[in-house]
């Protein structure tokens, strides 16, 4: 009787152990947005992608709204299933500057059900897989001069579940989160909302931004005393949400920031500055350069690397490939989703970002 009564308990376990160590060492998903106009994607390695998440459609009359030549651009998103079966092609809604109708759109029932019709009615027409809401942000100041309100957070909540009724469980349902704490508190129900949606996709990049007036790096894995603002960071406030992990992707960057008017100390890191100009990754590493005059540097606190022009006071923070394969790993280890960035055509053709995640996933 006292084995009888056992073996559950101990079959239990083992079980629950199982999962754990699936949840650990399995397969995470790598995502990549995708902003291009689609005439490199038979050049991208879109066998090394899980997903790819087209950007940006938007909001008009209540519906979402693709124009004719970037609904070719899908489909050409869609043809490299041929390659990777497996691939997910997702729609994205809105980005920086583009979700100006969202907080009045969304806060009416008709203008959700509206959206949901129309999000359904785009993905039967172009073979997609789902939809990723870019909302920036919800309840929290994004765009200088779009609408925003508390009462964003709950319709947010309404918006995915609407979306969910709509489409069913045959379509996934993603949506990118600013990676500061004042948009992952105030701007979602977490508790109701990933009851409903597949991932949230945590943009830990862009925490020193545009109108930033201090350096810093835009897209660490790890806190430091200097910058609180990190992945990880991220990572353990979504755990204190209760957020499951499996639901959790962490974003990395296929470009740099540039800020002006830096001084040398500490080799500009931290320090008064202007922002100066976006570069992205497939010119990063031959534009900020010895050659060209720039000092490289690495916080290994941070997990990100930096540079620092002194001729030109310049100051420049991105990440490379070890701060996206330690990125990758750190996925892996910590039960994560997975890793998304923004976006596949900044990289470089060959021998960019993409392959450092994917071979740091690979690695054993």
């Amino acid at each position: 009787m006292r084995i009888r009564a056992v073996l559950p308990l101990l079959m239990a376990c083992l079980l629950t152990a199982a999962q754990a160590c699936a949840q650990v060492g399995g397969s995470p998903l790598v995502i990549g947005y995708y902003a291009g106009d689609g005439r490199d994607v038979p050049m991208r390695r879109m066998d090394q992608l899980t997903h790819v998440i087209w950007s940006f459609g938007h909001l008009r009359n209540d519906s979402f709204i693709v124009a004719d030549k970037q609904v070719k651009v899908l489909r050409d998103l869609v043809g490299a299933k041929r390659a990777n079966p497996k691939l997910k092609v997702l729609v994205s809604l809105g980005g920086w500057g583009g979700c100006e109708p969202c907080s009045e759109t969304f806060s009416r029932v008709e203008g959700r059900a509206t959206f949901a019709r129309s999000v359904k009615a785009l993905l039967k027409r172009t073979w997609t897989d789902g939809i990723d809401l870019d909302w920036e942000y919800p309840a929290v100041q994004g765009f200088p001069g779009h609408p925003y309100a508390d009462a964003d957070r709950h319709n947010f909540t309404l918006l995915v579940r609407e979306l969910r009724r709509e489409l069913g469980e045959g379509y996934e349902i993603t949506f990118a989160a600013g990676g500061t704490d004042e948009c992952l508190v105030k701007g979602f129900e977490w508790d109701s909302v990933m009851a409903v949606a597949d991932r949230v996709h945590v943009m830990s990049y862009d925490l020193v931004h545009g109108f930033s007036t201090r350096t810093g790096h835009h897209t660490p894995l790890h806190a430091t005393p200097a910058q609180s603002a990190s992945a990880e960071r991220a990572v353990h406030l979504l755990d204190s949400l209760g957020v499951p992990r499996s639901k959790v992707v962490i974003g990395g960057a296929f470009y740099a920031r540039v800020f002006k008017e830096v001084d040398a100390t500490g080799n500009g890191l931290h320090r008064p500055g202007v922002f100066s100009t976006y570069m992205r990754y497939s010119v990063v590493d031959t534009a900020i350069a010895p050659a060209r005059g720039w000092a490289l540097y690495r916080d290994a606190k941070a997990g990100a690397p930096y540079a620092y022009r002194a001729s030109t006071r310049e100051f420049a923070t991105f990440d490379d490939a070890t701060s996206l394969a330690e990125k990758a790993r750190y996925v892996r280890r910590e039960g994560l989703g997975g890793l998304m960035f923004w976006q596949l055509g900044e990289d470089k053709l060959s021998n960019g970002l993409l392959q450092a995640i994917h071979d740091a996933l690979q690695a054993p």
